[in-house]
């Protein structure tokens, strides 16, 4: 499928957007899920079909249908809300190849910031609206976030999104 996407801005679309993350813990036996309530973005399409853009998540708005577990992963141990309350996503370039999206950029989590590459799916595309998803993994340590009681949380992170993105006005 080759798909043109139209230049110019793009706002997410929170309501049809979803950013999850999803980490084996109890040594690897349980397979604990989670999503962000509030997530915020846009990007722009050049002219020459590249794409840059910022995607920011709220720290504090991680839901892992568990208040306790919840609770301890905003503190001082984890993400450290008070302290470091966005998690973003920089896009310095995207590159569309048929319905493949080659996509580098800078993840900051923890106040820490770290390349990152992965490559997106386009789901649908339109004059008005498109969808990428991703899956990739993170490396948690690597962004100050090494609490690991009696080595409960071992491995990646793998963050999955979906994200929809609407055609600004002029």
């Amino acid at each position: 499928m080759t798909v043109a996407v139209e230049t110019g801005v793009w706002q997410l679309d929170q309501a049809a957007s979803t950013v999850g993350i999803s980490h084996k813990t109890m040594w690897g036996l349980v397979n604990v899920k989670g999503t962000f309530g509030t997530v915020t973005g846009q990007g722009e399409v050049r002219p020459d079909g590249s794409a840059i853009g910022t995607l920011t998540l709220a720290a504090a708005s991680l839901d892992t249908k568990n208040a306790k577990r919840d609770k301890h992963l905003r503190s001082a141990d984890l993400f450290d809300v008070e302290k470091f309350p966005e998690i973003t996503f920089a896009v310095r370039s995207a590159e569309l190849t048929g319905d493949t999206v080659h996509v580098v950029g800078q993840l900051t989590v923890h106040g820490i910031s770290r390349p990152q590459t992965f490559t997106a799916r386009l789901k649908d595309a339109s004059a008005e609206a498109l969808t990428l998803d991703a899956e990739f993994t993170v490396d948690r340590d690597q962004f100050g976030l090494g609490w690991n009681q009696m080595g409960m949380l071992r491995g990646l992170t793998t963050v999955t999104t979906t994200l929809r993105f609407l055609r600004a006005a002029a």
